[in-house]
């Protein structure tokens, strides 16, 4: 027994050493390639997608400084409208009420750029002298009424508290209580002031705050994108506002020359835009509207085209491709900014012109060439849709010819193979993105 016991021990003994050894040639046979394989796979899942995208050479050096919201630290070719802002405001900083300024010029000439960089000086030096004035920004297409725009303000000075909720009453003798108490000299500045609802009621209210206030003041400066705002006021809102007031003009060739030359170097690595794309972008812009925001624009969608074709260097090329790129973006920019009552009347226009109306000449029918009679009519049905106020028809002939100042339109006088004399009208843009873009901002 004990010989056999021996041999069966011995037996499975090479018998388990026989499996061990099929078992561990099978492992490594199955962990050769595949093990290999699937622990490049692992490392490559857990690679964060855009550690690829970061690696990836880039011709900016800090993009933001070639955006339209940057401000840079110094505005070239607004120098006497800087001095007239600070000469303005500058009463504040002797402790006195300063007067209501209204500024206003078209989209991109430096209007918002101007003031906040006056501003930030301005809180600079108060606080360095250890003054009693302060200031505030608000953009109105945000805070679009008293309510929200007094809310805005006073949040400034109690960042901690909730006031929302109480009335526009309350949050106005609470921002004077402030005003009085600390004997502060307020300037508030309001931009795309025509964006607010109630505007008439907004100015009386804080032009007439002055008269409750024994130490310290309320002062508005206004901006404004439409030329033609300040006519549409309140007599007596307009004389209130209007006391002093400053007109910004477009920028030529030259100057959006010089504004890109500038900026280049902070937004771009040395060498990476040709001279040509300056040159190109910078006509374009100035030929276009004189925007200085088109100009910085170009120069970044052209960059960001350079980029992706991974071109070391912005051509004149890369302009052209940009442009139209660019076009849109303005455009769907510009119409956010306008005034309720042009918006209504662009609106109309899109909508005609999406469901193909046109004119009839002898000739046949004339699709998206609209008569200036029916843009009217549907922009009257519009507006009461809306609940919201008619305007003449003086005033709907201004805002045609604001909408055609901005190349938003053309217009012409209505020729041969049309009966009578009329204002013809025909959206200088594709109607139906307009009409969508129209449809986005009035019905959201």
């Amino acid at each position: 027994m004990g010989v056999i016991a021996v041999f069966f021990c011995r037996f499975f003994g090479v018998l388990e050493m026989g499996s061990g050894i099929l078992q561990s040639g099978f492992s490594s046979i199955n962990s050769s390639e595949p093990n290999h394989l699937s622990s490049a796979g692992a490392a490559a899942s857990q690679r964060n997608i855009f550690e690829s995208v970061l690696q990836k050479p880039t011709i900016f050096k800090d993009r933001n400084a070639i955006t339209p919201h940057f401000t840079p630290a110094s505005l070239p070719f607004r120098e006497k409208q800087i001095s007239e802002i600070s000469t303005v405001l500058a009463t504040a900083l002797q402790e006195k009420k300063s007067d209501n300024l209204f500024v206003y010029g078209k989209v991109g000439t430096g209007k918002t750029c101007t003031v906040k960089f006056v501003m930030q000086q301005f809180e600079e030096f108060s606080m360095q002298s250890n003054g009693k004035a302060e200031t505030v920004y608000i953009n109105c297409r945000t805070h679009n009424s008293k309510y929200k725009v007094l809310l805005s303000a006073l949040r400034k000075f109690f960042p901690d508290e909730n006031f929302m909720g109480f009335s526009s009453s309350f949050v106005l003798e609470k921002l004077l209580d402030y005003c009085n108490k600390q004997k502060k000299h307020l300037i508030i500045a309001l931009d795309e002031i025509d964006k607010v609802k109630d505007l008439d009621e907004l100015v009386y209210s804080l032009t007439r705050a002055n008269d409750e206030l024994s130490a310290g003041s309320v002062s508005v400066l206004g901006i404004s994108n439409n030329v033609l705002f300040k006519e549409r006021l309140d007599s007596r809102t307009k004389s209130a506002l209007c006391e002093h007031e400053m007109v910004f003009p477009p920028y030529n060739a030259k100057e959006l020359r010089q504004i890109l030359l500038e900026r280049m170097p902070l937004a771009f690595k040395e060498g990476a835009v040709e001279e040509a794309a300056i040159n190109l972008a910078s006509a374009i812009a100035a030929r276009e509207s004189g925007d200085a925001r088109t100009a910085v624009m170009l120069l970044l969608r052209a960059g960001e085209l350079a980029e992706k074709n991974n071109s070391p260097k912005i051509s004149d090329l890369d302009i052209v491709k940009a442009k139209r790129q660019v076009e849109e973006e303005i455009i769907f920019s510009m119409i956010s900014t306008l005034p309720l009552q042009e918006q209504l009347v662009l609106f109309s226009i899109s909508s005609l012109s999406v469901n193909k109306k046109g004119i009839k000449r002898i000739t046949g029918l004339e699709e998206n060439v609209l008569f200036s009679g029916d843009v009217y009519d549907e922009y009257v049905r519009v507006a009461s849709s809306l609940k919201e106020s008619v305007v003449s028809a003086r005033w709907y002939r201004e805002f045609i010819s604001e909408l055609e100042t901005y190349g938003l339109i053309v217009t012409t006088q209505s020729g041969k193979g049309i009966r009578g004399s009329t204002r013809l009208i025909k959206l200088a843009y594709d109607s139906e993105k307009i009409f969508e873009a129209m449809k986005k901002e009035l019905f959201k």
